[in-house]
């Protein structure tokens, strides 16, 4: 008997090797609850649906009203610049010291009276309600959920304090100079050190005993529709002092006001909402929150406790998606992909399986290579074995499910970012790889023959007449296939180490069923398939 055929006879041992019995096959992995998917799939996006009798609306009222509230609007920004141009005068972009003196205390309540009036003029009807602490109570405010440029009413009810904002933003005609007036902290995208600088900065002024202005922090980073708070940002944790965090809410039939990265533009968004007769907008100051002993020493617990807060006094849930998330939506759309398909909520993916920004964008141009055939942006159990060039077994399907998390019967870029980290990644070692290596090698001649890689997938993945011709041609360099080859291989794609560990799997599980002398013989005839310790060849699973 050939080495081939010696092969086929340890495989005929082995339960599903034939047939592909799925029942007998090794248990799926368990799942991890904390990668369900999320409560809200995409809060980047925002659809307002308008009828006809809304269209008609929007038309007849903004002859009236847009042209109005616009020229109003330019009116009290061209009033405020001035004042804005006195509190400022003589002190720098980037300030070392709080501006006191006669300008602030002429020009700021000025300030807060045409803030108000500029917002009643846009037609928004603002409810307050609780009280506004003192800077020496909380001297941050956390405002929360950040969906539009409008939120800018917050700043305007909470006294006009200081905060956080780009350098361009101050060097912009007319609103850089009236946003100068404000004290902000100022962030440079040219400076590597400007988070470090913008933290302690924010630190200064935050343990300062109220000599600066309060800083107003939205820590979402981003803009959504609402429906949850994503993941906030510790930086304005980090001083590790009370902090008061502000609801908005904005109760409208219509929304005219939300700006996510799926919907309308600034523009159309202005047009919107100043041909409304009002929008109503809620601010609502919360209690002051103050850090324990525990949480001054973590940032990202205390900002994870007032996320919670927040979201259960606005009935909301919370989710761990961050800014990223926005920047892989728009890598999706470049790679033709919908764009909701680059959300995978970063923070907890980043968070759990030790993946940076690159990692996941690389896996992403993967992944698009696999859906661009599919509709919809998803990969199917059909896609997913063109892509492995196999054919649709039951080992495959296993495999696919191990990916389709939520079993809806295709895999998603979370799902497939997920798979690859928890299934595959960790059966993708060096030892792991020597292991198939052995495993292929049947003649143990150092080379992997097209016969020998038939023979061992065909039992592994139960297909009797499987053609592997197109996959050993992407291993093989020539007529038969080199460790250096096949490792390098293994490690391009790490989707295949599932499929190369299956056999080594299903020996291992049938071999210790059967009865302690059976298992003996067994062994010594395994051994000339995979030669090597038990420990060698079992899977290093990462339990999911």
């Amino acid at each position: 008997m050939n080495p081939c055929a010696d092969a086929r006879a340890v495989a005929a041992t082995v339960p599903g090797a034939g047939v592909g019995n799925a029942e007998l096959r090794p248990p799926m992995v368990p799942r991890q609850a904390s990668f369900f998917p999320p409560p809200v799939p995409n809060p980047f996006v925002q659809q307002t649906q308008l009828g006809v009798a809304r269209r008609f609306q929007i038309f007849f009222l903004g002859i009236i009203l847009l042209p109005i509230r616009a020229l109003l609007v330019a009116l009290i920004l061209l009033l405020a610049w001035p004042l804005a141009a006195i509190s400022t005068a003589c002190y720098p972009e980037k300030l070392t010291h709080p501006i006191t003196g006669w300008k602030r205390k002429i020009t700021l309540p000025v300030l807060k009276f045409l803030g108000h009036v500029m917002f009643f003029a846009m037609g928004f009807v603002v409810t307050v309600k609780g009280k506004i602490a003192t800077p020496l109570e909380a001297p941050i405010f956390i405002v929360a959920p950040h969906s539009t440029f409008f939120d800018g009413i917050a700043c305007v009810a909470a006294g006009l304090p200081s905060i956080v904002s780009r350098n361009e933003n101050v060097q912009a005609p007319l609103i850089g100079r009236i946003l100068r007036a404000l004290q902000p902290v100022l962030v440079s995208r040219v400076d590597p050190d400007s988070r470090k600088n913008t933290i302690n900065e924010i630190i200064r002024r935050a343990t300062s005993g109220g000599e600066w202005p309060q800083i107003l922090v939205f820590p979402e980073g981003t803009c959504t529709n609402r429906s949850c708070l994503i993941t906030f940002k510790p930086g304005a944790f980090i001083p590790g002092v009370p902090v008061q965090p502000i609801l908005l809410r904005y109760p409208n039939k219509l929304d005219t006001v939300t700006w996510t990265w799926q919907g309308y533009t600034f523009i159309q968004l202005c047009v919107l909402t100043w041909c409304q007769p009002f929008t109503r907008v809620e601010v609502e100051f919360m209690p002051v929150q103050v850090p324990s002993d525990e949480e001054r020493s973590d940032p990202v617990l205390f900002a994870g406790r007032i996320r919670s807060l927040m979201a259960e006094a606005l009935k909301i849930p919370v989710t761990d998606h961050t800014y990223e998330d926005c920047r892989l939506m728009i890598s999706a759309g470049q790679l033709t992909l919908p764009m909701e398909a680059g959300l995978v909520e970063f923070t907890k993916i980043s968070r759990k399986l030790k993946l940076d920004w690159d990692g996941i964008r690389k896996h992403l141009d993967e992944y698009a290579a696999i859906a661009s055939s599919s509709k919809g942006g998803r990969i199917g159990i059909e896609e997913f074995a063109e892509y492995l060039k196999l054919p649709v077994s039951d080992v495959l399907r296993q495999l696919f499910a191990l990916f389709d998390r939520n079993h809806d019967g295709s895999i998603d870029f979370r799902e497939y970012v997920i798979g690859l980290a928890v299934l595959c990644n960790p059966a993708n070692t060096e030892e792991i790889i020597q292991v198939a290596f052995k495993l292929f090698d049947v003649d143990e001649d150092g080379f992997i023959t097209e016969e020998e890689f038939s023979t061992i997938l065909q039992a592994s993945l139960g297909v009797p007449d499987l053609d592997v011709s197109g996959l050993f041609k992407e291993i093989a360099q020539g007529d038969s296939v080199s460790y250096e080859e096949f490792k390098s291989f293994a490690l391009k794609h790490p989707e295949y180490a599932k499929i190369f560990t299956t056999y080594l799997d299903l020996q291992t599980c049938h071999v210790f069923s059967l009865p302690k002398e059976i298992q003996a013989t067994l062994s010594v005839a395994s051994n000339k398939v995979s030669p090597g310790s038990h420990e060698e060849s079992t899977s290093d699973k990462k339990e999911d």
